[in-house]
């Protein structure tokens, strides 16, 4: 059985900058990341990121990828495993993985759990039709392998990732007939929301889907409208022809390892699901475990970021590696956090923080 003090369970921005700053901490560090990529959800983002330089403001998540591989390739303390899936989480602090089809474990001294988050999906009749598409999985078409999903498109959520993919495929040549949202008002940031309108398409707030339609794939979606109530109010109906709906509703922490490693969790409805209680070092009810990112509550990719920092600094201090600049460093992750959370758009993360902290 193999050794190693630091384990980072996936390769997204959380776990990345958790892995760097482990490592600059002293710590031998090993990544696995299931997918041939490292990256997760950056690789997709090609618009600029906001915050502050700290957070790579004014480069987009494509770049910033590489910024953060080539400072982990710089580190000879870092063994990095793709193709690797992480198969088990003890509670005694074993790993099992399977990698390029090889049974393994690993026994590290620590653990940071960096695994993200899965797409909610959306219940309506001939919701499985081809042509109906998670978020995650248009700008995997588009922007990793350069295909375009369609020509007419329908996208479900106006939360900023919906915003985003929304102006990501007009670039693409693609038509947005419209976007809806079953809320009264629109979730994502009023930039974005008024690039898109800026573009001549509708954001309709109080809809939802009530059906898709098709003969091998997605031709027509009927919408309607809600009332204050969440009932669909009867004539309202709308009919699009459109052969790509692209649902971006949310998503849900990918907290599996987390139950079965024995951590304390808990539903909290800020955080999109279950996850794990934690202090704030990110160090969960199990000693040996940390979290970074979305598995611990769905935030912005700038909020993984600096969660990964913290997250690796306090987990290589707590085998006696500490960074050199550790107290300025730690300090600082937390007043960015603290930046990144602030204001009305931060209510919901400081009131699941309440409920999550321990």
């Amino acid at each position: 059985m193999k050794h190693v003090e630091v384990f980072v369970v996936g390769g997204g921005p959380a776990g990345l900058c958790a892995a760097i700053s482990a490592a600059e901490s002293g710590a031998d560090v090993i990544v696995a990341e299931r997918s041939s990529i490292l990256g997760g959800q950056l690789i997709k983002q090609t618009h600029m990121f906001f915050g502050s330089e700290k957070q790579y403001a004014g480069t987009r998540g494509i770049d910033i990828t590489d910024i953060l591989i080539d400072r982990l390739n710089e580190m000879e303390n870092v063994k990095i495993l793709k193709d690797t899936t992480v198969l088990s989480v003890y509670e005694d602090g074993v790993i099992s993985i399977e990698e390029n089809g090889i049974y393994k474990k690993i026994k590290p001294e620590r653990i940071i759990i960096a695994t993200g988050a899965s797409e909610k999906s959306l219940a309506f009749p001939n919701n499985d039709m081809p042509g109906i598409y998670g978020a995650g999985a248009v700008q995997t078409l588009m922007n990793i392998h350069g295909v375009r999903p369609g020509h007419n498109v329908l996208m479900v959520g106006a939360g900023n990732i919906g915003l985003i993919v929304s102006y990501q495929l007009m670039q693409a040549g693609v038509n947005v007939k419209a976007i809806l949202d079953a809320s009264p008002t629109i979730g994502g940031y009023l930039v974005h929301a008024s690039k898109i309108r800026r573009m001549g398409v509708p954001i309709l707030t109080r809809h939802t889907v009530k059906r898709a339609d098709g003969t091998d794939s997605l031709e027509r979606a009927t919408i309607v409208e809600l009332d204050e109530n969440w009932q669909e109010i009867s004539g309202s109906e709308q009919e699009l022809e459109v052969d790509v709906m692209c649902v971006s509703i949310g998503l849900s922490p990918l907290s599996e390892l987390l139950f079965q490693s024995g951590c304390d969790m808990a539903y909290i409805r800020e955080f999109g699901g279950y996850v794990p209680l934690r202090t704030i070092n990110l160090k969960t009810s199990q000693d040996h475990i940390y979290i970074a990112g979305d598995v611990g509550g769905i935030e912005e990719a700038s909020s993984a970021m600096v969660e990964g920092h913290i997250a690796g600094l306090a987990a290589a201090k707590s085998i006696d590696k500490v960074h050199e600049n550790y107290e300025v460093l730690y300090e600082d992750y937390h007043e960015q956090l603290a930046s990144l959370r602030a204001g009305h758009a931060g209510d919901h993360i400081r009131s699941g923080l309440d409920k999550a902290t321990i």
